[in-house]
């Protein structure tokens, strides 16, 4: 598995509905980019300028959204996850 370092995450992403609610189907292109996914693995944290650690406010089982135009896309053993900074996180779905 991937381990994230400092303060990244990887999410898997969750895929969107390819049928609106009235059941037509979208093109690809048409589908908007996912923002909520499940956090698979956290890196260590970060360090503030005094030297002391900064833990991670997340966890591995979180759902989370994000930010829509952050992270890098990473394909790994065929599953679609996104590398991102934690303060790209916006939400915990409690």
């Amino acid at each position: 598995m991937l381990q994230p370092i400092g303060d990244r995450v990887i999410v898997k992403v969750k895929e969107e509905e390819e049928k609106t609610v009235g059941g037509i189907v979208l093109a690809s292109n048409a589908k908007q980019k996912p923002t909520e996914g499940e956090v698979v693995a956290v890196g260590a944290g970060s360090y503030a300028e005094n030297g002391s650690k900064i833990p991670m406010t997340v966890a591995e089982g979180d759902i989370v959204l994000y930010d829509k135009y952050s992270g890098t896309d990473v394909n790994y053993e065929g599953e679609k996850y996104l590398v991102l900074h934690e303060k790209d996180i916006l939400a915990v779905i409690k």
